[in-house]
């Protein structure tokens, strides 16, 4: 992340920071209200989730002055410097242009769409919803101040902005005029319309290739919501009205605090504690090593929500364990870490699973149960393949020690209590999952400041700083990937589908199948937050049309998206493994071919034998 200083960078971190303190004591609060004292804090919901609304869209602007916004950038790695540099170009001008457009949309949102009667406490909702088009004002700003030009070519930023300004014409109309337009901007915007409409298939194919060349993923899939809403008769402000939507979702809260909680773990030793730990029970094993380096990738990643998390922060000091303590081949090890960096998904309390269950309105504590045994395959598939190397190399075992595994034990108990006080806190029904998540915030902060001492009161803000990039990048692709999902399911696009799918093919089993090869091929290009979304309401239907229960589909979903992070051309796991470990990209993948097979052989399992998934479900 590249480091800023100003009076207005100072500003919007100051204001996330609050925003992320306020998300986590109001929850807590409203928690001890209920129930101690069978009350509620006034307004909390409201101003819970309009804190969000300003958390997601100021991260996104820190995130784009840090360049940190997720991309596939397939591209990038060219090298070429003068292709790197020229796609930077047209990215970064994309990106100016397209949030032009959103700043506008916003604009006309609010003043049309959110009545100044409507309070959040003692304020306007409408000043909260400010929050839209400033953000998207001073990150269309940065997108165009960041394009590498120079010279006289300095003026093409400029023009990006006064074109997506022109192209913002008809809610530019609405801003001014309310609905009382005239006919002349009527006119305008109809032929902007029209030419939406029948350019649509080839500027789609432009923001895919933009997307491999490393445009942002919220500004292709916005723009690609844009221009569907838009050339289809609908009105430019409705992807707005979608982003705001998005990010006043109850449920969307507990992303920020999870992701939070994740960090405070990553930035503390608590992993050295948690790995002392691992490797004093499972030291004396064939590949002890490996089953610690496992296990410790599966309890990071199913706080953070996020692979790559789990890849930037634990690599290197896994990396070490596995060549140092124990000298397993610098290909196995780097393989292992890239492939395990996924594995914590299926586990509680992750934020896909609560996403999924958002997006399908499905048990969300149905789906932490289906996952379990999935993830515990998955867990136990990479570890064997471990030992069965270990056996073969004749690595060399620790001796097991009773009292040191009760001082490791001890020392990181509080840690690994965490997920279990979780779930009992939620499956028990005392929290709900925006408590549980204020709740993580609050226990490991806690633990890592005042009890460990591994961070100090000033290092905090360092911890926040670390996150938010992480968040904004999160929301700013949640946000605007509500309103694809908003055209999909207006379109009656899934039940359309459904219907084609169920004539093409008549076999529950061949249909799995076929299921499982698109969400690989999809899971290479699309991150997990946004194909949740968006390609998750095309499938769902599906399920009942071939007697699929809805645990068991989100599943399949989660563990093949798990997968695509690992999958020739553009797993994101790859990509990520290549920066840490500073390997050429084509090494990385063709370390992981051994740990792809097993989790592909794993998906089989999960997807043809449902009880692995349901079993649980029916016990609660």
């Amino acid at each position: 992340m590249r480091k800023k200083s100003g009076l207005l960078w100072s500003i919007e971190q100051g204001i996330c920071y609050f925003s992320l303190v306020c998300l986590t004591l109001l929850p807590l609060a409203e928690a001890c209200a209920r129930v101690f004292f069978r009350s509620r804090v006034p307004a909390s919901p409201g101003l819970i989730v309009h804190l969000l609304l300003i958390l997601g869209l100021l991260s996104g602007m820190i995130t784009a002055g840090a360049e940190e916004h997720l991309s596939i950038g397939l591209l990038q790695y060219s090298k070429s410097e003068k292709i790197k540099n020229l796609f930077a170009v047209c990215s970064g001008l994309l990106s100016a242009f397209v949030v032009t457009i959103f700043m506008w949309c916003s604009a006309s949102f609010i003043k049309i769409y959110l009545s100044p009667a409507q309070m959040i406490g003692f304020i306007p909702d409408q000043v909260f919803a400010l929050v839209m088009p400033i953000g998207y004002a001073v990150t269309a700003f940065r997108f165009a101040r960041l394009v590498p030009l120079r010279g006289k070519a300095r003026v093409l930023p400029a023009i990006a902005i006064l074109l997506g300004t022109i192209c913002s014409l008809p809610v530019i109309f609405k801003f001014v005029w309310g609905f009382d337009v005239p006919d002349s901007a009527y006119t305008i915007s109809g032929g902007f319309s029209t030419l939406a409409w029948y350019l649509k298939t080839p500027i789609l194919v432009f923001l895919i290739l933009a997307a491999l060349a490393g445009a942002p993923l919220f500004v292709v899939i916005g723009a690609a919501a844009l221009l569907l809403i838009y050339g289809s008769g609908g009105e430019m402000d409705v992807v707005s009205n979608q982003v705001y939507t998005a990010l006043t979702q109850n449920t969307f809260v507990a992303i920020p605090l999870f992701t939070l909680a994740g960090f405070f773990l990553s930035e503390s030793r608590a992993g050295t504690r948690l790995l002392a730990a691992f490797k004093s029970l499972f030291g004396w094993f064939p590949g002890g090593s490996i089953i610690a380096a496992v296990c410790m990738c599966a309890f990071f990643t199913s706080f953070t929500g996020a692979s790559g998390v789990t890849i930037l922060a634990l690599g290197g000091i896994l990396y070490a364990v596995l060549s140092e303590n124990a000298p397993y081949p610098p290909k196995f090890s780097i393989g292992l870490l890239t492939a395990s960096g996924s594995i914590g998904l299926l586990f509680p309390p992750s934020l896909p699973i609560i996403l999924v269950g958002a997006a399908t309105r499905t048990n969300t504590i149905h789906l932490f149960l289906g996952g379990i045994i999935p993830g515990l395959i998955l867990v136990a598939g990479m570890i064997l393949l471990g030992i069965s190397i270990s056996v073969k190399t004749k690595i060399p075992r620790e001796s097991f020690h009773l009292k040191k595994a009760g001082a490791a034990l001890k020392d990181s108990a509080l840690e690994m209590l965490l997920p279990f006080l979780l779930v009992a806190g939620y499956f028990s029904g005392v929290l709900s999952l925006v408590e549980i998540g204020a709740a993580a915030v609050i226990y490991i902060f806690v633990v890592e400041v005042f009890v460990f001492k591994d961070i100090k009161i000033g290092e905090v803000k360092r911890v926040f700083a670390r996150a938010v990039p992480i968040i904004g990048g999160i929301l700013s692709i949640l946000a605007l990937a509500q309103a694809l999902s908003y055209y999909i399911v207006d379109t009656q696009a899934p039940e359309r589908f459904a219907r084609w799918i169920q004539g093409a093919v008549s076999s529950k089993y061949l249909f799995l199948l076929i299921l499982n090869l698109s969400l690989l091929f999809i899971g290479c290009f699309i991150d997990i937050f946004s194909a949740i979304l968006i390609v998750l309401p095309l499938i769902f239907p599906l399920g009942a049309v071939y007697g699929i229960d809805p645990v068991h589909l989100g599943i399949i979903f989660l563990i093949n998206m798990e997968t695509g992070f690992l999958t020739p051309p553009v797993g994101m796991n790859l990509f990520l493994a290549s920066y840490r470990f500073r390997k050429p990209f084509v090494e990385i993948a063709r370390y992981v071919v051994p740990f792809l097979l097993i989790q592909l052989g794993v998906v089989l399992i999960v997807t043809y034998i449902p009880v692995l998934s349901t079993y649980l479900t029916k016990l609660y």
